[in-house]
C-alpha cells in the first residue's frame, strides 16, 4: 500500500524527475505530435531549461502556461475500486502543486525523487527519524545551521537516544575517527552555515561507502547551480527552500532529495505520520520564484565577490572569509566542487576593536541592506547569528568556530553592488 501510495504513476499531468541534464523530460502540451507547436525540440536540455520548465505542462484544458494552485483538501474518486487511479486522494499524502514543485527539485539536483516540507527544519528532522532509531550513532559536522545542531542535541540525543558525534568535517581522517559499530550516518553542510568551511563531499561519500553508512549534505548554501550533493556520492540533499528556491522572502519550506527509492518510501512515509506537508500556495510560489534560480545566483555570487574584494582591502576589517576569494583557506577545493565558478552569495567578516565594533557596524549599515535573518534572497541581509540564527547552539560551541557576537553573515541580493558597498564603506570608515 505505501509503494501504491508514493510511486504510482500519474500519465497526464507529471514528468519523470529521473532524468539528467542533456535529457529531454518534458510531455509535449496537448500530446503535441513531434514537429509541431507544443512538442520539445529535439536535442539535449541545459540546466536552466529545466530550472523553468521541470515539473510543468500547461493545462490541457485551457492551456493556461502556469501549473494550478490545487488549493483543495481531498480530492473525489471515481468509484472504489478506481481508488487513487488519477494519483491523489488527500494532500497530506500528495498534492499536485506540490508534487509539481518536487518533481522539478529533483531534476535540479539529479535525483530519483523529493519530498517537499513545510520548513527546512521539517526535512532535517525527517530525515533523521526515518535514518535512525534509539541506539543509532550519526557524524555530524561542528559548524551546521543552529536550528540542525538543536535538533541533534535536544530532540534526537536527550529525547530519543540516538547520539551524535560533532567534529571538524574539512578533516576526512578526523570523521572517520569518529566512526563506531552504530554509526548509520554522516551528516555534512557545504558550504557551512555560517563560517563557510567546505566539505569535500566525494571524499567523504567515498568513506561513507566504505563503511556502509549513508551521507547526507545540507546544500542550502550551495543550491544545485553551484554543487549537486547526489552527483558527489551523497545518498540525500537536504535544502532549505526558504533560501535560494524562494529568493524572494516570501515563502519557507524544505526538501529531501535521495537516489534511492527505497530511503524516498521511508521518509514519505515518516512525513505522511508527521504531517510536515509543504501547502499549495507555497509549493506554487516557489515554482515561480526558481525559475530565475541561475541568474539570481550568477548575480548574487558577482556581489559577493566584489563585496568581500572591497572588505578585503578595508582597513577596519580583521578578516573575511568568502570561497571565491584568493585567500580562501580552502581555495583548491571550492574551485573543484563549485560548477562553473560560482561560489554563491554568502560571506563573512570581523572588524577590527572586538565585538562592540562589531555591533556598531550592523546597528548602523544603511539599506539597501536589511538587519535581519534569512537568506539567500533577492534582497541583500546582514545578520548576526551569535544572537539570531545560531543562538540555540551551545555558547561554547559557537565561540569554537568564532561566531561571537560580532560575527557579522552577509548575503548578497541582486542590487547594484556599488550601492552595497557605498553603505558598507561608511558604516565600517565610522568606526
Amino acid at each position: 500500500k505505501l509503494q501504491f501510495l508514493y510511486l504510482i504513476d500519474v500519465p497526464h499531468a507529471y514528468i519523470n524527475a529521473t532524468m539528467s541534464v542533456g535529457q529531454t523530460p518534458f510531455k509535449n502540451t496537448f500530446n503535441a505530435p513531434e514537429g509541431k507547436a507544443g512538442s520539445w525540440v529535439e536535442g539535449d536540455l541545459g540546466r536552466e531549461t529545466i530550472a523553468v520548465h521541470a515539473g510543468v505542462v500547461p493545462d490541457v484544458e485551457s492551456g493556461a502556461i502556469l501549473t494550478a494552485v490545487h488549493q483543495s483538501t481531498t480530492f473525489v474518486q471515481e468509484s472504489v475500486g478506481a481508488y487513487l487511479e488519477k494519483g491523489f486522494s488527500y494532500s497530506r499524502t500528495r498534492n499536485p502543486t506540490v508534487e509539481s514543485l518536487a518533481e522539478r527539485v529533483a531534476a535540479l539536483e539529479n535525483g530519483k525523487g523529493c519530498h517537499l516540507f513545510a520548513t527546512g527544519m521539517a526535512a532535517t528532522v525527517s530525515l533523521f527519524t526515518a535514518t535512525m532509531k534509539t541506539g543509532d550513532h550519526c557524524v555530524i559536522t561542528e559548524c551546521s545551521y543552529g536550528g540542525t545542531n538543536r535538533a541533534a542535541r535536544v530532540l534526537f540525543s536527550e529525547r530519543y537516544g540516538v547520539e551524535f558525534t560533532f567534529c571538524d568535517f574539512t578533516d576526512i581522517a578526523e570523521i572517520e575517527k569518529h566512526i563506531k559499530p552504530n554509526t548509520k550516518m554522516i551528516f555534512s553542510e557545504s558550504p557551512a552555515n555560517p563560517v563557510l568551511t567546505l566539505t569535500d563531499l566525494a571524499a567523504v561519500s567515498t568513506l561513507a561507502k566504505k563503511h556502509n553508512l549513508l551521507h547526507a549534505c545540507d546544500s542550502t548554501f550551495a543550491t544545485p547551480v553551484i554543487m549537486r550533493p547526489l552527483d558527489l556520492g551523497c545518498d540525500f540533499a537536504c535544502i532549505s527552500t526558504t533560501k535560494y528556491i524562494d529568493g524572494h522572502n516570501m515563502t519557507v519550506g524544505g526538501a529531501l532529495v535521495w537516489k534511492d527509492q527505497e530511503w524516498g518510501d521511508k521518509i514519505g512515509l515518516i512525513q505522511n505520520i508527521h504531517g510536515n506537508i509543504m501547502a499549495p500556495w507555497t509549493a506554487y510560489l516557489q515554482l515561480q520564484a526558481c525559475k530565475t534560480l541561475f541568474l539570481r545566483i550568477r548575480k548574487q555570487s558577482e556581489n559577493a565577490q566584489k563585496v568581500a574584494e572591497f572588505l578585503e582591502g578595508h582597513d577596519k576589517v580583521l578578516r573575511v572569509k568568502y570561497p571565491g576569494l584568493k585567500s580562501f583557506p580552502q581555495k583548491e577545493l571550492a574551485d573543484r566542487q563549485h560548477i562553473d565558478g560560482l561560489h554563491g552569495g554568502m560571506l563573512w567578516f570581523e572588524v577590527k576593536g572586538g565585538v562592540a565594533s562589531g555591533v556598531k557596524l550592523m546597528d548602523t549599515t544603511q539599506r539597501p541592506w536589511s538587519l535581519c535573518e534569512n537568506l539567500g534572497a533577492t534582497e541583500s541581509i546582514i545578520t548576526c547569528p551569535a544572537v539570531m540564527t545560531h543562538a540555540n547552539m551551545l555558547k561554547e560551541d559557537r565561540e569554537k568556530l568564532g561566531i561571537n557576537d560580532g560575527f557579522v553573515r552577509v548575503s548578497c541580493g541582486i542590487e547594484d553592488a556599488d550601492d552595497l558597498i557605498r553603505s558598507l564603506k561608511k558604516s565600517l570608515d565610522a568606526l
